[in-house]
């Protein structure tokens, strides 16, 4: 079995139910246990201002599927739930991102492990450091650490999780 961490992110059609439900979809995907789901956090948008807030989660899971498969079941999910990709950091029901995947480092056209821009996302760090603290992305330091620089981009723990 393989941890991994996955992004997730909505603010269209009812983002804290679009969530939950890509959390079920995670936890049934074949040979994958969902360990640890952080709360919920309220995130303005990034890069087009002019849509609503997003909800953000990250999840720590367990799985025996191979990194490019385990995208490619992502991807899916994000299908399944309505995503269009129309123009970049767009309004979306469901956006889901591998961030990590036991150690991994690779690049290419379809898959860079790890995410390339997670260190730079407080709605990204901040739910990690939440349920893996302690976790080392290469060259820049734990996921805490890392988080606390991000502190002022806005990000929110909802209360009602």
């Amino acid at each position: 079995m393989a941890q991994a961490f996955v992004a997730l992110g909505s603010n269209l059609e009812q983002p804290a139910a679009q969530i939950r439900a890509a959390l079920d979809a995670i936890a049934a995907l074949p040979g994958t246990t969902l360990t640890r789901p952080s709360s919920l956090y309220r995130t303005a948008p990034v890069g087009y201002a002019d849509q609503p807030d997003f909800i953000n989660a990250v999840a720590e899971i367990d799985t025996e599927l191979a990194p490019r498969e385990l995208l490619r079941h992502l991807l899916a999910i994000e299908a399944e739930f309505g995503r269009v990709r129309t123009f970049r950091n767009a309004p979306r029901v469901l956006d889901l991102d591998l961030l990590h995947y036991s150690g991994v480092e690779l690049s290419d056209a379809d898959l860079t492990l790890p995410h390339p821009r997670m260190h730079l996302r407080g709605f990204v760090m901040i739910p990690l450091a939440e349920i893996a603290p302690d976790l080392t992305l290469p060259g820049l330091g734990p996921a805490s650490e890392l988080a606390g620089r991000l502190a002022d981009q806005g990000v929110e723990r909802l209360e009602n999780n």
